[in-house]
């Protein structure tokens, strides 16, 4: 795959998680993107594919909200010191891509899988011959890219095939559908199963949330 430059990927990860996740439209700021995401403990998200000291802290001088999101496309060490009291250290998690192919899938013994598409959103849901779920996964579909999301599996379920049937059946569908790039951002435990499936990091990713104590209100 040609390098591309962070930033066209992560506006390309936007683009997909907020279809995913049925968020407002992205609002161009001069360092990256907003996103009004509307739940009690997610208000909105800022992010910047490539931060700066001087724009974190004036992000961070003008947040009152609690539930608001930074996005920070850097490594941890780097930009922790730019945010003050009040600010939370969420999982790290890795921009990941990889060059989409048909896939074979099949659900093994003792499974059944459903996908379905609506709205430029594709669904995967795996579940027991007895109806119980065992791993799901969505995918969006946007141009010529489509942005994994959401990818889990119970615990019980664990270790049998099914994240890699889950993402398989996803990267399937979106070839189908006119992708031919995949994007996703991962978590640390999610990056072993990606990378088994082809999938390349592409830069790592800060997360952190607003929740003041009462001593920094």
């Amino acid at each position: 795959m040609p390098d591309t430059r962070i930033s066209e990927l992560v506006r390309g990860w936007v683009d997909g998680w907020v279809v995913s996740r049925g968020s407002s439209d992205p609002i161009d700021e001069p360092w990256g993107w907003t996103i009004d995401v509307g739940q009690p403990g997610h208000v909105a998200r800022h992010v910047l594919p490539e931060p700066s000291e001087g724009d974190v802290r004036k992000i961070v001088a003008a947040t009152s909200a609690p539930g608001t999101w930074l996005k920070l496309f850097a490594e941890e060490q780097a930009v922790l010191p730019w945010v003050g009291p009040g600010w939370r250290l969420d999982a790290p998690g890795f921009l990941m891509t990889c060059r989409l192919e048909p896939e074979r899938t099949e659900a093994p013994d003792g499974y059944t899988l459903t996908r379905w598409t609506r709205g430029g959103l594709s669904r995967v849901l795996v579940r027991t011959r007895d109806g119980h779920f065992a791993a799901r996964g969505q995918i969006a579909h946007v141009g010529d890219g489509a942005v994994a999301d959401q990818v889990e599996c119970a615990a019980e379920h664990r270790r049998r095939g099914l994240g890699g049937l889950v993402m398989r059946t996803l990267q399937s569908t979106a070839y189908e559908a006119g992708a031919r790039t995949g994007l996703l951002v991962g978590t640390p435990e999610g990056r072993a199963l990606y990378s088994s499936l082809g999938w390349t990091v592409r830069s790592p990713m800060t997360s952190l949330y607003y929740e003041p104590s009462d001593a920094t209100r």
